[in-house]
């Protein structure tokens, strides 16, 4: 697993990562999501899927992958590892070393394999070691903002795999993007009663890099 260089380039402002609610109808959501990121540099989509049975989950996965590719952003699923290939998606979040571990023969080398749920440092290096294309903090059931921002600024200044932090809401953009994160997750601009577009429009300048580091 590599380190930075000492002498890294300024970095680039973070990109967006974009999680979905639970998806049981694709017509519900294709409007909103393709509007979205007609309107906003968003790097990735998180398509959590809903309980059902595997056919159903692949018809979704099919449904909603142009909607997402033709935007040049990946569609990774939460998850259902299995089904990544078969649906078209890009690749799959995996929370857990257990569960990312299971994965990764099933993912790689031609699909993305995300790892996150890493409640400790020794899990997030153990995970870039076995071949994560990102390591995600803040994605778990429990969580502290200053815990994960400790966490990505530890992880921003030593190694090069990039660093994705969940901001569960717009208040915890900033911080984290003052951390190091080299992406910002997020699902709060579903819940905006303006819509997403004008949600995401506010959420932009808060992506600026500090000064100090830029």
């Amino acid at each position: 697993m590599a380190q930075r260089p000492k002498q890294a380039e300024p970095r680039p402002a973070p990109r967006l990562y974009l999680a979905t609610p639970p998806v049981s109808d694709p017509a519900a959501i294709a409007d909103a999501l393709d509007a979205a990121l007609g309107a906003a540099d968003i790097a990735a989509v998180l398509l959590r899927l809903a309980d059902g049975d595997e056919r159903s989950q692949i018809n979704i996965v099919k449904a909603l992958a142009p909607v997402v590719q033709k935007h040049d952003t990946a569609l990774l699923l939460d998850g259902h590892a299995s089904l990544v290939a078969r649906g078209g998606a890009d690749g799959a979040h995996l929370r857990g070393i257990a569960a990312f571990s299971a994965a990764l023969d099933t993912l790689k080398p031609e699909r993305i394999a995300g790892a996150g749920g890493l409640p400790t440092r020794h899990d997030a290096m153990t995970a870039a070691e076995a071949g994560a294309d990102y390591v995600m903090f803040g994605d778990g059931n429990s969580r502290d903002l200053a815990a994960v921002e400790e966490r990505v600024a530890w992880w921003s200044e030593l190694f090069e795999i990039p660093c994705v932090a969940f901001a569960a809401t717009t208040g915890e953009i900033a911080p984290l993007v003052a951390a190091g994160a080299d992406f910002i997750a997020l699902d709060c601009v579903w819940q905006d009663a303006r819509g997403m577009v004008p949600a995401l429009a506010e959420i932009a300048p808060l992506l600026r890099l500090p000064e100090a580091v830029l």
